[in-house]
């Protein structure tokens, strides 16, 4: 066993062999990281070919959407904790190896229902990968140099949000040795492969020394809430909204009004409860999980409907839907990294609650060039009201995360690092779960080929509308964000690490 001190020392010494190997360490997490990020965005652009070559139905597609996020949400935190006590690098390559696995399941899906149940699998083991990404780094590099690591990260989710979709339009539009749109999957599997040998020899095993025990009660009443309201709201459309859908959906409030009861209990008996709810009692931390549940919402509305819009409202290939994108991709980028360096030490939640302001004018100019031009809008038009949406959600998105644990006391960073990640994904489930009553409630069915861009021109309109309002919503709730979230204050998280404890180092 290799003491913390001496670790830390030989990391430092950058001659050592120590040092080489946390920067290959280093690589290998943040190649993981991109992995997940564009494995989100490159699904949303194909999903019009999906549903042409595999013959799924709405509330498939939906699924092979919805199912990953919400996988993704219920397992993060346990993920995390699992990490904390099993190690993190092994659960760090087991989640690379299945997720690797499940890409090539969905890559060869045989039909849609293999297609869901593949990608809920991708998404369960990106819960158990991604979380550790950020210990490892924590583990691995001094204090000192966290900040240039982080801003690294930052770079690596700017390029996510924009290869995303090239890569996806791109390998779709090719039909890579007539497979259609399997290779957006199949592009996984040698970086996957490689990702997990190196990980094994370069990633340094680390654990926390007091590892709390795993709820799996709470992880059970979580993900049997979100199913709860989830699955009924996505196929109530399709089944004609069946009594035992509104039955469930009110189940699940009763679900989660029980985890709270017995996360309570579970504080108070063993320390080791799944979710921290003394968290909740700091104003800001509140607002801001609030904030970050209904920003996720607006996203998963947002990205699905755009894709729908585009590909089959307006017919457009998926190469010309991803390039009209990319205006959008390199404003979040920049806004976002001006928001971090600039604009927040200076006014501080003013800048998130300006990028609200920006992100809904651009949606309303938006919803008034669909309306203007119709089935005729180009996409050089759609590049103005894009610059603007990605313009405010950079100023939101990069900022968001330090206000909201900007009062959180130091000790509890790792449980509220893992909630704000959590919310949102449920967040956004809950989003695109809402795209069957916002956008498919609205066009109908049994669409003739005529009658299918001007319904999906009109439905796509009506779910811009929820959208601005939705942030609407979000401009009010951040008023409750402490007003300077960067300051870093004496007790707070602001400069804390992203685990609750200093990690054990194995060798």
């Amino acid at each position: 066993m290799i003491s913390t001190e001496q670790t830390l020392g030989a990391r430092r010494d950058p001659a050592g062999p120590a040092d080489r190997r946390r920067w290959f360490a280093l690589a290998i997490v943040m190649t993981a990281a991109f992995m997940d990020l564009v494995d989100v965005t490159i699904v949303n652009i194909a999903i019009p070919s999906i549903q042409k070559d595999a013959g799924a139905s709405l509330g498939q597609i939906q699924w092979i959407t919805a199912g990953y996020a919400l996988a993704f949400a219920a397992g993060l935190i346990t993920g995390g904790r699992l990490g904390d006590i099993h190690g993190r690098r092994r659960l760090f390559l087991v989640g690379i190896g299945g997720f690797t696995l499940a890409s090539a399941l969905c890559g060869f899906a045989a039909n849609p229902e293999m297609l869901v149940a593949s990608r809920i699998l991708q998404g369960g083991m990106a819960a158990l990968m991604v979380p550790q990404v950020l210990s490892i780094v924590h583990a691995t590099f001094p204090a000192h140099e966290r900040g240039k690591v982080f801003g690294l990260f930052g770079a690596i989710v700017g390029l996510g949000a924009v290869s995303g979709p090239l890569l996806g339009a791109l390998l779709t539009e090719w039909n890579l040795f007539g497979l259609q749109w399997r290779p957006i999957f199949l592009i996984n599997l040698p970086v996957g492969i490689v990702a997990f040998l190196l990980g094994r020899r370069f990633i340094t095993e680390s654990r926390a020394p007091k590892a709390l025990k795993l709820d799996l009660v709470g992880v059970a009443l979580v993900t049997l809430g979100l199913l709860m309201l989830l699955y009924p709201l996505t196929r109530g459309r399709e089944l004609g909204w069946p009594l035992w859908g509104y039955v469930c959906m009110a189940g699940a409030l009763g679900v989660f009004a029980a985890l709270v009861a017995y996360e309570r209990r579970k504080a108070a008996r063993d320390g080791s409860p799944l979710i921290e709810l003394s968290l909740f009692r700091v104003k800001s931390f509140a607002a801001g999980i609030a904030v970050q549940t209904v920003f996720g919402v607006t996203l998963g509305i947002f990205f699905l409907v755009w894709t729908l819009y585009m590909q089959i409202g307006l017919g457009w290939s998926p190469l010309r839907a991803g390039l009209t994108g990319v205006p959008f991709s390199l404003a979040v980028s920049t806004a976002a990294g001006m928001s971090v360096q600039k604009l927040v030490p200076r006014f501080g939640r003013k800048v998130l609650r300006a990028g609200a302001l920006l992100m809904a004018m651009g949606v309303l100019l938006y919803i008034w060039e669909s309306h203007r031009y119709g089935l005729s809008i180009a996409s050089w038009q759609m590049a103005l009201p894009l610059v603007v949406m990605g313009a405010g959600m950079g100023l939101i998105v990069a900022p968001l995360t330090d206000a909201v644990l900007s009062e959180v006391p130091r000790e509890h960073a790792g449980s509220a690092s893992g909630l704000i990640n959590t919310v949102q994904q449920m967040g956004n489930a809950l989003g695109l779960g809402l795209v069957s009553v916002l956008f498919f409630g609205v066009i109908g069915d049994r669409l003739t080929p005529a009658q299918v861009g001007p319904a999906f021109v009109n439905g796509f309109q009506h779910a811009l509308w929820w959208v601005a309002g939705i942030l609407g919503v979000i401009f009010l709730l951040m008023s409750a964000l402490p007003k300077r979230p960067a300051q870093h204050v004496e007790g707070t998280t602001a400069d804390a690490p992203v685990v609750d404890k200093e990690p054990e180092l194995v060798a």
